[in-house]
């Protein structure tokens, strides 16, 4: 194997081409290579979710996946939620819900949640509760996460 690729991906929809260790995980390219840093490293092993980002709008844990992976992929963080200039329904729902303490697995759970409602649009509260439980938070007690994807289901389905 190589021990430098080239890869071409596209992260938040703005097409960037690196030259890669071949070893360097997602969640490194992301925070080092491009200044995002809204994913987090939280266990580096694959347990918290604090880095979960969509790879082709599926929800992956970045910190265990190598960059090379997401060659020619649509790679959304959390920085590319929001839909245009508006913030996406599951952001408004967490600033509504004050769904934060220190805020270090929001972004996480945005991702995840988000990657739930594109696949669901209407999901059952226990399809909610299994996307929220691959996520750790170490503050809320998940009261407050969980009434902001409530939130975030009924104004997606417009019943808000």
């Amino acid at each position: 194997m190589p021990s430098e690729l080239i890869l071409d991906l596209n992260v938040n929809s703005d097409r960037k081409r690196l030259l890669i260790p071949a070893n360097k995980s997602l969640l490194d390219l992301l925070r080092e290579d491009l200044g995002l840093t809204g994913s987090k490293h939280g266990c580096d092993v694959g347990d918290c979710g604090a880095c979960t980002v969509l790879v082709d709008g599926v929800a992956r844990l970045s910190c265990i996946t190598l960059a090379a992976e997401a060659d020619g992929a649509e790679i959304t963080t959390v920085e590319g939620v929001h839909q245009g200039r508006e913030l996406h329904p599951v952001q408004i729902a967490f600033d509504d819900q004050v769904a934060a303490q220190c805020g270090y697995c929001t972004p996480g759970f945005i991702v995840a949640l988000k990657a739930l409602f594109d696949d669901e649009p209407d999901p059952s509260d226990q399809a909610i509760k299994d996307t929220l439980g691959s996520n750790i938070c170490r503050c809320t007690g998940y009261t407050k996460i969980l009434a902001a994807a409530h939130q975030a289901r009924e104004v997606l389905n417009g019943r808000s």
